[in-house]
């Protein structure tokens, strides 16, 4: 059954927007409220063009052109021109789902009816949407003020019959599908292109992995530390109750909760030596809180991004006014984004000290490396290794890119967000992220196999079967790389964390 999202240009949710994204079949409509927005706003534009106002990016050129007034004959060539120009992007071309998530968001601040287009345009990149074209728009070029104007402008271009989709002439491949390539008028090119929907899809992509990573944190975690012998005495509500955060609680609620029960604890509850465990066991609520309650914030900025108008000028056609200002400029969600890479990569940095605790025997009580046969079989040895070099790639991707800036437009534009630069980097650490749990989960279920007979909860064996059900227990060596990538296919499908129900 197809999803259908309907878009108002107010109420668009992370989820619901990520969720059209990634669909294969999604479709998009227009609510009739937004209708009556656009047709007002286009109806003001057409208006000054008629009067001959002097309005920035309807009768002027753009950036440092802004003094160059262009006469009413040229209007529909300088919107072409503005598209032609901008597409300037290099680099590999932006995943898929990115583009999908680039066109809803644009759509959505084209709905609340301030940016001065026409209907009939806006339909047509809903069409295209809904037919399931998606354009080649190359992933570098946006400095991340005046908007992702390089990135947009591929989209536009692509709408206008002049770019490409999946290497094929979109002029082409509109006609195809029956859509009739975009022929601009006033406005049209720079409502198209000035705003944050790059960044933006981009943080609503990752934003919707990290709520799923979060999960697998306190799951893979809590397996872990059961495997490891450890004690749950650390996530006694007492403890968090006296240091209130928000994330912290959930999470060492969620510890509890999934390792209750447990037979691999009681074993040991009495007569361990053991006073406490590890900062990576013991801290758990405490990291993965602080992480929970970062992407909280990053989540606020994010709604409130994918919801705003944010090409300029902006048309208040009740006020008879465009008013020129700065809403395209991404810094709100580069510091966001960098701050989200931030607590992702402290999910993945505490994993991998998991992992090494797993696999290092003296730490352990363990066989070495997690293998019934060592020194014949390396068992898990590399597997942490690959947690260890994704821990330290991401520590340099962390380094936010928000702190830089870089003047553009001859100075007029002289001072820049890079918030496409924080996006684009933030997706590399989610995906390593992902992978770094995958391989924690792997030398936990590696691990509680070791101690059978002895189970642990009944929501960690679901976690632990769901494994198996892709990955036996490795009784001697083997190609490790399949082992991990089936791990982490049920980690991003969302699989992991089903196996728990409605416990967490």
């Amino acid at each position: 059954m197809a999803l259908t999202l309907t878009l108002d240009g107010s109420s668009l949710g992370i989820s619901a927007a990520a969720q059209c994204a990634l669909s294969t079949n999604a479709r998009i409509e227009l609510h009739a409220d937004a209708r009556k927005r656009v047709r007002a706003s286009r109806n003001a534009v057409d208006k000054w063009i008629e009067e001959g106002r002097v309005v920035y990016g309807l009768t002027t050129g753009f950036g440092e052109f802004a003094n160059v007034v262009i006469p009413p004959e040229h209007v529909r060539e300088l919107q072409e021109n503005l598209i032609i120009s901008h597409s300037a992007g290099m680099g590999a071309l932006l995943p898929r789902e990115v583009v999908r998530g680039m066109m809803i968001l644009r759509i959505n601040a084209l709905a609340k009816g301030f940016s001065g287009i026409r209907e009939t345009t806006l339909d047509a990149l809903i069409a295209m949407f809904n037919a399931g074209l998606v354009p080649d728009i190359p992933s570098q070029g946006s400095v991340g003020s005046s908007g992702d104007l390089a990135p947009l402008a591929h989209l536009a271009l692509a709408l206008i019959g002049r770019g490409e989709i999946q290497g094929e002439s979109s002029f082409t491949v509109l006609r195809r599908h029956g859509i009739e390539p975009v022929v601009l008028a006033s406005k049209e090119g720079l409502a198209l292109i000035n705003g944050t929907q790059m960044m933006g899809s981009f943080g609503v992509l990752a934003m919707h992995r990290m709520q799923n990573i979060l999960d697998v944190a306190d799951i893979a975690g809590a397996l872990s530390l059961d495997v490891l012998r450890g004690t749950d005495n650390a996530f006694d509500p007492r403890l968090h109750e006296v240091r209130p955060h928000a994330g912290q609680r959930t999470s060492a609620r969620n510890l509890r909760t999934l390792m209750s029960g447990s037979a691999l604890r009681e074993s040991h509850r009495t007569g361990d030596d053991k006073v406490q465990d590890a900062y990576s066991l013991r801290c758990m609520p405490q990291v993965h809180g602080a992480s929970r309650d970062a992407a909280a914030y990053v989540a606020g900025v994010i709604a409130t991004e994918i919801n705003s108008a944010t090409d300029n000028p902006l048309v208040f056609a009740e006020d008879d006014v465009a008013i020129e200002g700065g809403n395209f400029h991404g810094q709100p969600l580069a510091l966001a984004l960098d701050f989200l890479a931030i607590a992702a990569c402290e999910i993945a940095s505490i994993s991998e000290r998991r992992t090494e605790r797993m696999v290092n025997a003296a730490l352990s009580g363990l066989p070495r490396f997690l293998t019934p046969n060592g020194g014949l079989h390396s068992g898990m040895m590399i597997a942490q290794y690959t947690a260890a070099s994704m821990v330290s790639e991401n520590k340099v991707l962390a380094h936010p890119a928000s702190v830089d800036s870089i003047p553009t437009s001859a100075n007029q534009e002289d001072h820049n967000s890079m918030g496409s630069i924080a996006a684009r980097k933030l997706y590399t650490i989610i995906e390593n992220v992902e992978s770094v749990l995958a391989i924690e989960l792997l030398c936990a279920a590696q691990a509680l196999d070791l101690h059978r007979p002895l189970t642990t909860s009944s929501a960690l064996e679901n976690v632990a079967a769901c494994i198996r059900e892709h990955v036996p227990f490795a009784e001697s060596d083997r190609v490790l790389y399949r082992d991990m990538e089936a791990v982490k296919k049920l980690v991003v499908s969302g699989e992991v964390r089903n196996a728990v129900g409605q416990l967490l």
